[in-house]
């Protein structure tokens, strides 16, 4: 099965995210059907993704990184960058 054919599971915490009149789309997804761990990906309102290289054995421990982000780093910290990842 290739990427473009590959089913994905999104997380209850995927969604839209408001703060500071910033809004990005967080994705919490993993490979539909399996136990595989969660990634994390956050789309700024242009279209560019952030995605972070670890994985996460629960969606919930993706979210508050997501959160723990936001707090160290603002949501601003998402905006206007070309695609790039967090380790």
């Amino acid at each position: 099965m290739t990427d473009t054919e590959q089913q994905y599971e999104f997380s209850e915490f995927s969604g839209q995210f408001v703060d500071d009149g910033v809004v990005v789309v967080i994705g919490i997804y993993r490979p539909a059907g399996t136990n595989a761990d969660w990634t994390l990906e956050v789309v700024d309102q242009e279209g560019y993704s952030t995605i972070w290289d670890n994985s996460f054995a629960t969606d919930r421990e993706a979210f508050e990184e997501f959160l723990a982000t936001i707090q160290r780093d603002g949501i601003r910290s998402f905006l206007e960058q070309s695609i790039h990842s967090v380790h």
